[in-house]
């Protein structure tokens, strides 16, 4: 469903000269959606006579500025870049004029699946789900009978400003009410609750205005309406708000209950993650669960990691979950963890452990499993997605037959966290060389891990033999033509292998679509066999290795000659 609302504003001078209240809002045009809505409402300070031109240009510069803000922004940060500029303009404005230019302000913003309220001052925000009415915001005010209209936080008080931000998740049907004190002070809960309910959002803003004046305001009546009609598609920042507020839950055992979801078994336990079957108790579905380990549930950067994890899931499921294991989002999860479907079967590392011979996989399910893995990786990569831990144990055969794509735990978006770009991810053995040298991973690392996983399906044995962290030298010896461990394997095969796991890197496969297309082309137009790289370029250093042994050796001779030759 597209991210859709409906907007209200209603706004009575009362028994007031002037209307110093003013409200706005504004929803995103189509190319830059992604930003969402933002509304605001402020009151103007009366003394002085420019409490008007605050509350005017405060609003104003949020609904107008909001969307000129960089997109990588978090809302909370663009929102207090603008209210902080524009509170500047504001005491720099008392200042030379010798003015009272001030007002409050509270605005409101609604981004993908997450509301963010920043508030100053005494107008307030309130939120309505499920029937209830729940207060956002405090009132920045003096708590005393006669001084409740004196502000102690207001915009333009002070060269510096203190805002209060308030975030959490949106629900498709929430709705939102900004309204000045001239409605809140005289406008009850329980009648704002009911007459939310007239109509429009447009109507239920003219009914609850009109209440006010009923009630005998003495103040100006302002109100603003948000009915959440449609959610947008979630993003990361909605995943990073739910991993910071949910809790982890404890270590569970089978027979517990979490969610409308009983533990069947404890899957794996990394030391890191903890994975789960579990069972739905109404449909008797059986699900995955993945979540922190206790040991890391307060950790920013691991909660970080897992959510973008989920956030991957969701893009990858927005495309069609072939390929992958699809990702459920659950709705008001009271603890912070990743539900999976769960798919019968086994890896292809646990096929290949199974089975006893000195040989691989057969050849034709190997190609096979190849094209299906080839595919999904084609996925993630037009997502701009790399998922750098390629390798059998992430490689799943369902007992439907289907291949899946395992754990976009280390994945990288361009949107990830900083400590988790720059972390050293992967399996040794299945990295191409260049990650040693810290050059930036990219397509050609997930393919170059595929055709290490080929060549290990193939023949039982890894390319270059098991590799520990920056034993760049494993790679300085070209491996075997699989066809040579295992006479079976096609001659055709071992030249797409030999190219995907090739030393130079323009030697390879660009692209996972040119990997998928020779594997479907097979024999009938095979590609020719890769040129052997010379040594010196697989080992750079080797000639200055050779020279320092020469020198060396003509040294220790001319040792020699000095001290033992008759002269």
């Amino acid at each position: 469903m597209s991210f859709d609302i409906d907007v209200g504003y209603a706004s009575e001078c009362g028994p007031r000269q002037d209307n110093e209240d003013f409200a706005g809002a504004r929803k995103a045009a189509p190319h830059e959606e992604e930003k969402g809505f933002i509304a605001a409402i402020a009151d103007g300070v009366s003394m002085g006579g420019e409490g008007r031109m605050a509350a005017q240009t405060s609003v104003r510069s949020v609904v107008e500025d909001y969307f000129g803000a960089p997109p990588t922004w978090d809302t909370s940060v663009v929102l207090d870049r603008i209210i902080s500029a524009q509170n500047s303009w504001l005491a720099t404005h008392n200042r030379r004029h010798n003015g009272a230019a001030m007002s409050t302000l509270t605005a409101l913003a609604l981004r993908g699946q997450t509301w963010t309220v920043a508030h100053v001052g005494d107008t307030r925000a309130y939120l309505v789900r499920d029937g209830e009415c729940r207060r956002l915001t405090q009132d920045h005010a003096l708590d005393h009978p006669d001084l409740k209209s004196q502000l102690t936080r207001a915009m333009g008080q002070d060269d510096a400003i203190r805002v209060d931000y308030l975030q959490d998740e949106l629900h498709l049907g929430d709705v939102f009410v900004l309204a000045s004190d001239g409605v809140h002070g005289k406008v009850p809960h329980s009648q704002m609750l009911n007459l939310l309910g007239q109509g429009t959002a447009q109507e239920a803003s003219d009914a609850i205005a009109q209440a006010a004046l009923a009630a005998g305001t003495q103040d100006n009546a302002t109100v603003l309406v948000v009915r959440v009609l449609g959610l947008a598609r979630s993003r990361l920042e909605d995943a990073i708000v739910r991993s910071r507020q949910l809790p982890v839950p404890p270590r569970l055992k089978v027979g517990d209950e979490l969610d409308g979801h009983v533990v069947t078994a404890l899957v794996a336990d990394t030391g890191v993650h903890l994975l789960y079957q579990v069972r739905h108790v109404q449909t008797k579905a059986l699900r995955a669960l993945k979540t922190l380990h206790p040991s890391r549930a307060n950790d920013p950067q691991e909660r970080a990691m897992l959510a973008h994890e989920a956030w991957l899931g969701t893009r990858v499921n927005e495309r069609g979950s072939a390929g992958f294991v699809a990702l459920h989002e659950v709705q008001d999860a009271s603890a912070f963890y990743l539900l999976f479907d769960w798919h019968t079967g086994q890896t292809l590392e646990q096929h290949l452990t199974a089975r006893h011979d000195a040989f691989g996989l057969p050849v034709a399910d190997v190609v096979a499993w190849a094209l299906a893995a080839t595919r999904a990786i084609g996925k993630l990569h037009r997502l701009g997605v790399v998922h750098r831990d390629i390798k059998p144990g992430n490689l799943h055969l369902g007992d439907d037959g289907q291949l899946r794509l395992l754990d976009l735990g280390v994945a990288i978006s361009g949107n990830e966290p900083e400590e988790q770009r720059s972390l050293h991810a992967g399996t040794p053995s299945y990295m191409n060389p260049e990650l040693w040298d810290d050059e930036p991973v990219d397509a050609q690392t997930d393919l170059f891990a595929l055709g290490v996983t080929l060549y290990q399906l193939l023949t039982g044995h890894l390319p270059f033999g098991d590799i520990e962290p920056y034993q760049k030298l494993r790679y300085r010896r070209p491996p075997k033509p699989p066809s040579r461990l295992r006479p079976d394997v096609p001659i055709w095969l071992d030249h797409i292998v030999l190219k995907a796991v090739a030393f130079e890197k323009k030697q390879r496969f660009e692209t996972a679509e040119e990997l998928e297309l020779a594997l479907q082309r097979g024999a009938s137009r095979p590609l020719s066999a890769q040129s052997p790289t010379p040594l010196l370029a697989r080992d750079p250093t080797l000639m200055w290795k050779v020279a320092f042994a020469v020198s060396a050796l003509f040294n220790a001779l001319l040792v020699y000659w000095l001290l033992f030759l008759p002269r």
